[in-house]
């Protein structure tokens, strides 16, 4: 493995294993493990175990964009229904059903925020990143008369962003994805509903 892609490696490995279990029930012996790599491979890449999860974050955040526009930029398709298709997307991959439940932005959130300053702002910046995203398209909802002109795209986008992270967490609690179904009835069939 070429330096560069043994760095991509233990990124995409850790990061799967960060999302699944967490931050601190993560080892470093953990994530060597999975990704076959020595010990002095890891520190030539990163500094410590907080660089190295400040860079598993950045690429589930990436992730997160890359997903989010290819679901929000088709302006063949209404905003709403852009919408809708992104958060059914996001159940499939990341409800109680998907192959790794969560969200590593929420899951991280709860768990080391307050302790790791770094951390938290990168946190931060991944939800303001995702709620632009989503008040772009509920502008475009306003513009093209699918939401009263009266709508604050920019509240109601955190509003949605919000109540998708606490529905998450809320399914990972019950082992179900009926929290998750209860957001999409909510938000796409009551609060965002063409009037």
């Amino acid at each position: 493995m070429t330096p560069n892609s043994t760095r991509e490696h233990l990124i995409e490995v850790g990061q799967k294993l960060m999302r699944r279990y967490g931050y601190n029930a993560t080892g470093l012996s953990d994530i060597l493990k999975a990704a076959d790599v020595p010990k002095g491979s890891f520190y030539h890449h990163f500094d410590s175990k907080e660089d190295f999860a400040k860079a598993a974050l950045d690429k589930y955040r990436d992730s997160l964009a890359e997903r989010t526009a290819a679901a929000l930029n088709n302006s063949k398709v209404a905003p709403l229904k852009r919408l809708k298709g992104l958060f059914t997307d996001l159940i499939k991959t990341s409800g109680h059903s998907g192959p790794i439940p969560g969200c590593m932005l929420g899951r991280f959130s709860l768990e080391i925020a307050t302790d790791h300053p770094q951390l938290r702002e990168q946190l931060s910046t991944g939800f303001s990143n995702w709620q632009r995203a989503i008040t772009a398209v509920l502008q475009q909802a306003v513009a093209q008369k699918e939401l009263p002109a009266s709508t604050n795209p920019e509240l109601l986008a955190g509003f949605v962003v919000n109540s998708w992270e606490g529905a998450l967490l809320r399914s990972q609690a019950e082992k179900s994805d009926a929290p998750l179904q209860t957001f999409m009835e909510y938000i796409f069939d009551v609060l965002l509903k063409k009037r």
